[in-house]
């Protein structure tokens, strides 16, 4: 199988610009999980890997829920460290 033309849903981007509709094509020659683009913003082609494009659009909301969680757990470590954290100056 050379390359399949296919509607994918990109997530790569999910936190800052939403999830992606796009029509590319599945590089098989060189990979299964990579496919190839054109960003409907700017009209470069754009290559995604793995999870960072699904072929239903019920996969990439499940997808883009666990990064949002995933953020929202790091954000609130970050900000324990920050709560925890005491200053002194050397007189």
């Amino acid at each position: 199988m050379k390359n399949e033309n296919i509607t994918a849903w990109v997530t790569k981007y999910a936190l800052t610009t939403g999830i992606q509709k796009v029509i590319g094509s599945v590089r098989h020659e060189t990979s299964s999980t990579m496919l190839r683009y054109s960003d409907p913003a700017n009209g470069f082609k754009e290559f995604v890997h793995g999870k960072d494009w699904h072929r239903t659009p019920e996969a990439a909301l499940a997808r883009a829920e666990e990064m949002r969680k995933a953020k929202i757990a790091s954000l609130k470590k970050s900000l324990a460290k920050l709560e925890s954290m005491m200053f002194s100056v050397e007189e």
